[in-house]
C-alpha cells in the first residue's frame, strides 16, 4: 500500500494522510459492491489502510 500511498502523493498532490484515507474510502466502496467472498481480495490488492489509519490518531 505504501507505494499507492505514494503515487497519491505524487501525482495528485495529497498529504500522507488525505492519502490513506483515499486509499480506506476506496476500499469500503469497492468492498460493499462486491460479493463479501471478495473482500479478503480486495484487501490484499488494496493493503490493510485501516492499520495505517490506526497510526494517524
Amino acid at each position: 500500500m505504501e507505494d499507492l500511498v505514494q503515487e497519491l502523493k505524487d501525482k495528485a498532490g495529497l498529504t500522507e494522510e488525505q492519502a490513506i484515507k483515499t486509499i480506506q474510502t476506496i476500499k469500503d466502496y469497492i468492498t460493499s459492491k462486491l460479493p463479501p467472498m471478495f473482500s479478503g481480495m480486495v484487501d490484499n490488492f488494496l493493503g490493510t489502510a485501516a492499520a495505517e489509519e490506526d497510526h494517524l490518531d
